[in-house]
């Protein structure tokens, strides 16, 4: 009886394996783009009903090739449950256009099922999608509302979003949609791989979201990382995410929750994480004095408390075994928004003296040196300025990429 009942398995058993090792590797799963997630507030809140039973489709691009696909919508910002009708993943014709390839549409699933209902506050993966990625291409995730969704946007895309109304998964082509330059409960897209990752995390503010770049361009300083790193045939395993937003400070909530707040979710948490590029503190160094002057005992321990926000996030991320790389902080004497003067540019040189001092980062990338003007080293160079005296051009941020050495990475 008992070898009766082996010789009926065997067959199912094998079956199983084979399934399981049909890639012959155990999986890798690492981030290959993300967005930081959060509330949207004032002219990034999109007006009641715009997103209500539509189909909403987003463009990204991942930085690294894989196997597979699965993508992370978050519900971060939500304090209902998010209802998702459902949702696909298509090659897309361009960063410009809603257009997909058709033949290339596939379903999202998740736990099997075509829907999904997102508890408040979190996130959800799909299942994987049989569908190889390359580094670099244009990838379209198309999700469809059940209902009206509760906010949680990354505003800052710099990338074009389409919606209609109804169900749009699978239309090739999307004509006549409306558009905005957000993205809505996207997250992360991830790629399995055979070979093990290496994952680069961008933690910044709008320096690092890109604001001054080309929209769909994909010309922010960590978009020229990529391309450097997939040019390079010994570092073509290593992805970069962006995890910059906008007005974001290390010491307090401004447009997102602070970067200390952040930092498991959107650092952590990434799979395959081994380095964190940290370009953070120029907000922090400019509100201090937007509204009035302070006091010079106000100056000191805030470039105090900067500093210790730093050490905080260089202790948590060593402990989960990523090296941590810091980013001078960057001129912006000249901004009309802060109108630095001279206390603050006292302040910025103290932080940047110790971000350079050995000891504390594990590696810096020395922005200011690359940026700034040589004549008048407390501004930006000319040919680098967007025009604001704070925010890069797109020139200014592929000289940033190009300073980043990738041996940083081996």
């Amino acid at each position: 009886m008992m070898k009766r009942w082996s010789a009926l398995l065997l067959p199912i058993a094998l079956s199983a394996t084979s399934m399981a090792h049909a890639r012959d590797c155990s999986p890798n799963w690492v981030s290959a783009w993300a967005s930081s997630q959060f509330r949207p507030t004032g002219d990034a809140e999109l007006p009641a009903g715009t997103l209500r039973d539509q189909t909403l489709r987003q463009i990204v691009r991942p930085s690294v090739a894989g196997d597979r696909m699965r993508v992370r919508f978050s519900n971060v910002a939500g304090t209902q449950p998010l209802r998702i009708a459902g949702a696909s993943i298509a090659r897309a014709q361009s960063s410009q256009s809603p257009t997909i390839d058709a033949a290339t549409s596939t379903p999202l699933l998740f736990d099997g099922q075509a829907a999904v209902i997102i508890p408040a506050g979190s996130d959800y993966l799909s299942d994987p999608v049989e569908m190889p990625a390359k580094a670099l291409e244009t990838i379209a995730v198309s999700l469809r509302y059940d209902g009206e969704p509760e906010q949680t946007s990354h505003p800052g895309s710099r990338a074009t979003s389409w919606h209609m109304a109804g169900d749009h998964l699978r239309d090739a082509r999307m004509e006549g949609a409306a558009h905005f330059d957000h993205w809505f409960n996207l997250a992360a897209l991830e790629v399995d791989r055979c070979a093990p990752a290496r994952l680069v995390v961008a933690l910044g503010d709008s320096i690092t979201d890109g604001k001054g770049s080309t929209t769909n361009g994909n010309d922010r300083w960590t978009d020229v990382l990529a391309e450097r790193l997939q040019a390079d045939p010994q570092r073509r395993g290593i992805a970069i995410v962006n995890q910059g937003i906008g007005g974001n400070r290390l010491l307090n909530d401004g447009l997102g929750p602070n970067a200390l707040a952040r930092l498991d979710r959107d650092v952590l948490a990434q799979p395959g994480v081994t380095h964190l590029i940290v370009l953070e503190g120029i907000n922090d160094l400019g509100t201090l004095t937007r509204e009035a002057p302070v006091s010079k005992a106000d100056h000191a321990a805030h470039v105090t408390r900067i500093i210790g926000a730093y050490r905080q996030i260089i202790a948590r991320a060593r402990a989960k075994g990523i090296k941590v790389i810091g980013g001078t902080i960057m001129p912006f004497v000249g901004n009309g928004y802060y109108h630095a003067d001279r206390d603050n540019e006292v302040d910025r040189q103290a932080v940047n003296a110790w971000i350079r001092a050995p000891g504390h980062f594990d590696a810096v990338v020395d922005f200011d040196r690359v940026i700034r003007d040589p004549a008048r080293p407390e501004r930006l160079l000319p040919a680098y300025d967007d025009g604001d005296a704070l925010h890069p051009s797109p020139a200014g941020y592929r000289a940033m990429g190009e300073a980043v050495p990738l041996t940083l990475f081996d």
